[in-house]
């Protein structure tokens, strides 16, 4: 069989909106993907400051958001849809929407962009919801993408995807092991933005700062680094605890870069340590993170210590991986 379809995807950085058109092939069992079109549309300062501040809203605004973004998802597909020739070829919509609450030990999770919205709005079917399913059996729901990394990416047993949050996947032969590590690109970019970034472009403003040992310390030893997986974070994690942490040390912006990076380095290598082997691991690298230079950099002198190499694929994978999945996860979901 083979599925057109577009996979959107928010990430909880709010870096901006990424689509892909996929053909998707499943033959025997095995599924092969071709990604045709993709695109990354950018925020303007009124969608991230409502994104941002969704949870501070009453239960009928929050709902009024909900709905508002969809038809906002709807609308930018079409436009995505019309940019790249895509009438009559899209099967289906798969859409993640974007991470608001995530308490998966509270047995919830919630994604905005209402999916009726959106099938109103782009005129095709939609899949969305993708994580409520796994919540409501005990999951966590995150991180999302390791089924479709099993699928997609057979070559590789080690993943590492470093955006608004850093996650891990191991697909073992019949385990998938999969949790997020820390806060990553979220807290990075608001420190960037102190000085009116809206990210620190490869790294170079944190090359340029020292480690400081005593925040760095303070970071380790947070108390959700020393729960054992499964575990998922939500991203007031990083907004609510890692920033105002960073915050409370007169330093800096290159020096709080810095030593964030650094953190999030040793957080990485921390979780990987428990799989170490004799021989050298690839690990597979996407997400916004890989091209942080400074970052890899640092991530592949910390992880040489425990015999892990670092891979990059492609760009257009590494870009845009977990709306590739989307698309996947919605395809399966199709198929019931």
């Amino acid at each position: 069989m083979i599925y057109n379809v577009i996979g959107v995807m928010s990430g909880s950085s709010l870096d901006g909106l990424d689509m892909v058109f996929a053909e998707l092939q499943e033959i025997g069992g095995k599924w092969n993907y071709e990604i045709g079109h993709a695109d990354c549309l950018e925020y303007d300062h009124e969608w991230k400051r409502k994104l941002t501040n969704a949870v501070n809203l009453s239960a009928i605004d929050y709902q009024l958001l909900h709905t508002e973004y969809g038809r906002f998802l709807g609308q930018k597909i079409n436009e995505f849809i019309d940019n790249h020739n895509l009438q009559h070829r899209v099967s289906m919509i798969s859409s993640h929407g974007h991470t608001t609450f995530h308490l998966p030990g509270k047995k919830t999770t919630h994604q905005l962009g209402d999916g009726s919205a959106i099938a109103a709005g782009a005129k095709l079917p939609v899949v969305s919801d993708l994580r409520s399913m796994d919540i409501a059996f005990g999951g966590q729901g995150a991180p999302i993408v390791p089924l479709g990394e099993k699928l997609l990416f057979s070559g590789y047993n080690y993943f590492l995807n470093i955006g608004g949050i850093a996650n891990i996947s191991i697909s073992k032969e019949n385990e998938i092991v999969a949790f997020d590590v820390c806060a990553a690109n979220r807290v990075l970019n608001m420190l960037a933005g102190e000085i009116n970034l809206a990210y620190d472009d490869e790294g170079k403003i944190s090359a340029q700062g020292k480690i400081h040992q005593d925040l760095l310390e303070k970071l380790n030893i947070l108390e959700y680094y020393q729960y054992p997986h499964p575990k998922s974070l939500a991203n007031s994690f990083g907004t609510d605890i890692v920033y105002p942490l960073l915050k409370s040390f007169s330093i800096d912006i290159e020096d709080s870069l810095c030593t964030y990076t650094e953190d999030i380095c040793v957080q990485i290598k921390n979780s990987l340590q428990l799989f170490e082997q004799d021989t050298v691991q690839k690990l597979f690298v996407t997400g916004g993170g890989a091209f942080n230079s400074f970052l890899v950099e640092r991530l592949q002198k910390n992880l040489r210590d425990i015999n892990f190499e670092i891979h990059i694929p492609a760009d257009d994978v590494v870009k845009y991986k977990e709306a590739l999945i989307m698309a996947l996860l919605g395809a399966l979901r199709w198929r019931e």
